[in-house]
Parts: structure tokens; sequence; C-alpha cells
């Protein structure tokens, strides 16, 4: 499985980014694509998850301002971040794994594109 992602960069505080991941090789039938993100010195945590069949999990911190969506199609996975702020600077990893929320959800990860946000 390869997963590649696109879209990261610099913004200011309040600004917009939106990522993409297209996985390609041997993807799971039915299926979660997402996103964690790792910051300097940090854990990295699940920023959202959409399954290939719509479901869809968030970050309590990503609430009400992350859109994640999907085309299954093109199996690529889109998310649009919106009012972004200096806590959102991390590198973030699209992740692919079995439609089974487990642990670790994404079984399959990216390297990673950066997303810095400046205050």
């Amino acid at each position: 499985v390869q997963l590649q992602a696109s879209g990261g960069g610099l913004v200011h505080s309040g600004g917009s980014l939106r990522l993409s991941c297209t996985a390609s090789g041997a993807i799971y039938s039915t299926n979660i694509m997402g996103w964690y993100r790792q910051a300097p010195g940090e854990q990295r945590e699940l920023v959202a998850g959409i399954s290939s069949g719509g479901t869809i999990k968030y970050a309590d911190a990503v609430k009400g301002r992350f859109t994640i969506s999907r085309d299954n199609a093109k199996n690529t996975v889109y998310l649009q971040m919106n009012r972004l702020g200096p806590e959102d600077t991390a590198v973030y990893l699209c992740g692919l794994g079995p439609a089974d929320w487990g642990t670790p959800i994404f079984v399959y990860t990216g390297q990673g594109t950066q997303v810095t946000v400046s205050s």
C-alpha cells in the first residue's frame, strides 16, 4: 500500500488548508482513510477518519473546524482545515486501515506533510 499526500504548508492563524491523500496498491475492499498528526515532542494523535461506508470520527480538538471527505472511486481522502491555529502545527500523516476502527485505526501511514500555522 502506498499513500501519497499533498497540500501542507505555511498559513497564518485563522487561515485554511486542504490536504489530500491517494492510496494505491493492495487496498482493503472496505477501509478507513484519514489523518494522524504529530507535533514535536508530542504523541501521534488521530485527527479524523472516514470509512468507505461514510462513518466519520473527529478528534475533539478539530470538531467544527475540520471536515474530512473521500472519493471512493479515486481512493482519495481530503481534509479541509479551517480556522487553523498554532496548536494545529504538526506533521500530518495520511493513514489507511481496515474498516473496524481497531487499534491502531490506520495500519498503513504515508510520509506526512508539514502544516505550520503562524500566530
